[in-house]
């Protein structure tokens, strides 16, 4: 039986973007329907063709553009989300004034604003609209304005804040609608069942040429690995299939294990959870804590970690305290972390496999700067380096 790929499709800036540029053509050209736009993705460098739904002048130089998110074969609740974008036309020589707002200012051509379901920050309250996002709409937008030509912006999610009680979004602190995140256009399938079956025939693939593999989870792993100087063909994209792929190179038998994360996804292993979607399980708060109290931090400093609102905000904590006292609870805490990462996947694997292999880890910040290494870990690293 022949195996499908899962197909990709493209994250929710893309139809963002694809909404605005509809409702632009509208006002700049006068026309009133827009079956599909071209979008430039930036990343990578390609353009996707996106259909649009609806297109329409709502009043004088104010039009709306409505298109739906597809994000491919992904596990997404974003599919079939109705993106919605409003766009106001101005011009410089009329002394309009630009509406200021969380991503925008006087003076600006491009001003974008977050509008109903599109989430807010808790910390200064500005719409979650990501690096990646702004620049993909800037750069599409720019190329169909006039010289003195501005315009604004407002993106809507009418379904966002209705989704967003189905995410983790309030843990990173992003509270009444959705974010507009993402560094690519593309959304792989990375949650799809179908994903496994590609990880795991890649997998097999790398362990004929290498005794040591390098588990990345994401991009950002991959990044920093290479930059770090590990043979990409080491290198081995788990998304959050980490418990199956540990299983995997088990049967393979392959020699050793070296895990590349995120602190925020990787420390799950330490409590045993091996599948790291949020939407499955999600302990980063109760480990840390749980650790923070074994290597003896006050009451009152462990009861501020489980009410960090992230792992990035709780590191934050730990990293003032070391400054401000001297102490070293990172280098504790995250130390802890790793080891017990590191023995909860050699267990895991010898469980499924009745085979020893060694794994060792790796875990960085949000930065990209590392945090931790495991001893085992350090010892690969330097090994394959």
């Amino acid at each position: 039986m022949t195996k499908t790929q899962p197909l990709s499709g493209y994250t929710l800036p893309v139809f963002a973007c694809a909404a605005a540029l509809a409702a632009l053509r509208c006002l700049r050209d006068g026309i009133q329907s827009v079956d599909s736009v071209s979008v430039n993705l930036l990343e990578p460098q390609i353009t996707a063709e996106i259909p649009i739904e609806q297109a329409s002048v709502l009043k004088t130089r104010t039009a709306l553009g409505v298109t739906r998110s597809d994000p491919g074969d992904n596990l997404d609740l974003t599919r079939n989300t109705p993106v919605w974008a409003m766009v106001e036309l101005g011009n410089w020589e009329e002394g309009e004034r630009e509406k200021e707002g969380e991503n925008g200012g006087e003076g600006e051509q491009i001003v974008i604003l977050g509008g109903e379901g599109i989430g807010r920050h808790t910390v200064g309250g500005g719409a979650a609209i990501y690096d990646y996002a702004m620049r993909l709409l800037r750069s599409n937008l720019s190329r169909e304005l006039a010289r003195g030509e501005k315009i604004t912006v407002t993106l809507i999610l009418p379904s966002g804040r209705q989704l967003a009680t189905r995410t983790s979004n309030e843990a990173f602190g992003v509270v009444e609608g959705l974010s507009l995140l993402g560094t690519t256009g593309i959304s792989q399938p990375l949650s799809a069942p179908g994903q496994l079956e590609v990880y795991r025939e890649q997998l097999q693939q790398k362990a004929e040429l290498f005794d040591c593999l390098v588990f990345c989870i994401g991009e950002n792993g991959l990044d920093l690995a290479r930059q770090l100087g590990i043979n990409p063909e080491r290198l081995v994209k788990t998304a959050n299939w980490l418990g199956p792929l540990l299983v995997e190179a088990g049967y393979q038998g392959v020699q050793s294990i070296l895990l590349f994360g995120y602190h925020g996804k990787l420390m799950k292993l330490a409590a045993g959870i091996f599948h790291t979607h949020h939407h499955l399980a999600d302990g980063r708060r109760e480990i840390l804590t749980a650790y923070s109290a074994k290597a003896g931090m006050p009451a009152d400093a462990c009861s501020a970690i489980f009410a960090a609102a992230t792992a990035e905000e709780a590191l934050g904590q730990l990293r003032a305290l070391d400054a401000e006292f001297g102490s070293n609870w990172v280098d504790r805490i995250y130390g802890d972390i790793a080891r017990q990462i590191d023995l909860r996947s050699s267990d895991c694997i010898f469980t499924h496999t009745n085979r020893r292999i060694s794994v060792g880890s790796v875990m960085f910040g949000r930065d990209r700067k590392i945090i931790v290494k495991s001893d085992i870990g350090d010892t690969f690293l330097t090994q394959i380096c």
